[in-house]
């Protein structure tokens, strides 16, 4: 299996109604140097000023975003090329709100999602190892959470790495 730490950024709620407007990706492994970044025109009129401001980005600059169905097409390649032969598992610190967005998109641009019907959790995966559902695994991230999504996914990458190198977690990465 191959794990991709993934972290989006929306400017809504739900996709379909609101947009996803962009989305970084890490193939998790020691170097970290597999990354895809997409930056995605909005799909819909609405959104909630709140929400795109977490992004960092103005509604204007978005609109001059790249065609979401290219970008996903892209990250479909992008995720058979840097997986080879593994499967792909999708993780993220809240595979609730990322997945959902990441699968919608990728059926509705692509007609498939490539990580199949499945996701992880990151933070779930923490509590269990600790046996604690009141703890947070924030703290293992190296690189800052910038809300660029290649930094957060970046940084939830390290954090996956930290649980398999100094808390024993049985993961092949």
């Amino acid at each position: 299996m191959a794990y991709i730490m993934v972290d989006t950024e929306t400017d809504g709620p739900i996709p379909g109604d609101y947009s996803m407007i962009s989305f970084g990706a890490v193939l998790v492994n020691e170097k970290m140097d597999q990354t895809f970044y997409g930056r995605l025109r909005p799909i819909s009129e609405k959104f909630i000023p709140e929400a795109l401001a977490v992004s960092g980005h103005s509604r204007e600059e978005t609109l001059t975003f790249d065609d979401p169905e290219k970008v996903m097409r892209d990250f479909a390649v992008w995720i058979q090329e840097v997986c080879k032969k593994d499967r792909p598992v999708f993780i993220s610190d809240n595979n609730g709100f990322d997945w959902m967005f990441i699968c919608w998109y990728f059926h509705h641009f692509t007609g498939t999602n490539p990580f199949g019907f499945s996701s992880q959790n990151l933070g779930s995966l923490y509590k269990g190892l600790v046996k604690d559902t009141f703890q947070t695994f924030k703290h293992l991230r190296k690189t800052a959470h910038t809300h660029h999504p290649v930094d957060d996914a970046k940084g939830n990458a390290e954090a996956l790495l930290t649980l398999k190198k100094e808390y024993g977690l049985k993961i092949k990465l």
